[in-house]
């Protein structure tokens, strides 16, 4: 089904929030789910994990990034404009248990994506410890929001700008100390920060669940490109996840199959980029003329 965009607004440099309307999605939607959408008539279909939703006013809340042809395409639209198909929600919700105290570390799109699941814990009647991650301080965003739904929030930034210097490796023993104890963690974000924070609780025996956000093209399970390797065994990341424990996931094969098509990817976003500045510099153009 087609979505009308009723907020896309850059809330950080090159960091998006997209709200759309898609009331069958709002109503169905669980946490740690995720939705496909193709921005035009010959775009990809590209994963995003859901912020947040209404189902009451039938609005779903995604944060994205510019980072290839399909996203920066998003970009570029506007309120009312209308995305050509979203789909969803997919994958299994994110299982919600009254654990104790649960770590939930969320970087880049994973600050936003931490939300439903910092709010779904905290209802499952747990103490909600909140981790961001960012390379500065002026990258940060959704604070003020998790505040709301979390009993004590970290931020720790890679130059020392804004909470603990440094990565999630470097706060963690820093919020262990403090807690004293954590009883399950969940991470969502970039896979560097994923595979670093699982590697770091592993020596506590924390439960820990990585969000994987692997590639993926159909995202219902038919075409096998999400594909992963948890415990030994393939599984799909679209229906069998996204959520797997971060301590059986193989990492490095993740790492493999993500880097398979940057120098594609990279080409074909300068190519296109040049193409729409070309564009929207022919109509400034005109629009200057007829003025």
């Amino acid at each position: 089904m087609t979505g009308k965009i009723l907020v896309n607004e850059e809330v950080v440099p090159n960091t998006h929030r997209l709200v759309l309307e898609a009331p069958a999605i709002a109503k169905r939607a669980k946490p740690g789910q995720f939705i496909m959408i193709i921005p035009d008539e010959v775009g990809e279909r590209v994963p995003f994990s859901l912020s947040d939703w209404d189902a009451e006013a039938g609005t779903i809340t995604v944060f994205y990034l510019e980072a290839g042809v399909s996203t920066m395409k998003l970009g570029r639209m506007k309120a009312g404009d209308t995305v050509h198909t979203v789909v969803g929600p997919l994958g299994r919700p994110t299982i919600i248990e009254k654990w104790g105290t649960v770590l939930l570390g969320g970087g880049c799109y994973g600050l936003g994506a931490i939300y439903p699941l910092a709010k779904a814990f905290k209802e499952a009647g747990n103490r909600v410890v909140g981790l961001l991650e960012a390379r500065t301080s002026y990258i940060v965003y959704n604070e003020d929001k998790l505040r709301e739904v979390v009993d004590e929030l970290y931020i720790v930034t890679g130059d020392g700008s804004a909470g603990i210097k440094g990565h999630v490796k470097e706060a963690l023993p820093q919020i262990l100390e403090k807690e004293g104890k954590i009883d399950h963690a969940h991470f969502v974000g970039c896979t560097y920060m994923m595979m670093v924070s699982s590697k770091g609780t592993e020596p506590h025996k924390i439960p820990t669940i990585a969000s994987l956000n692997t590639l993926m093209v159909d995202g219902t399970g038919m075409c096998g490109v999400c594909r992963v390797e948890v415990e030994g065994q393939t599984r799909f990341a679209c229906v069998d996840g996204p959520d797997f424990d971060g301590h059986q996931v193989n990492w490095d094969l993740v790492f493999t199959r993500k880097r398979a098509y940057v120098a594609e990817e990279n080409l074909a976003f300068q190519f296109h980029k040049c193409k729409q500045d070309g564009a929207i510099l022919k109509e400034d153009r005109a629009e200057k003329e007829v003025a």
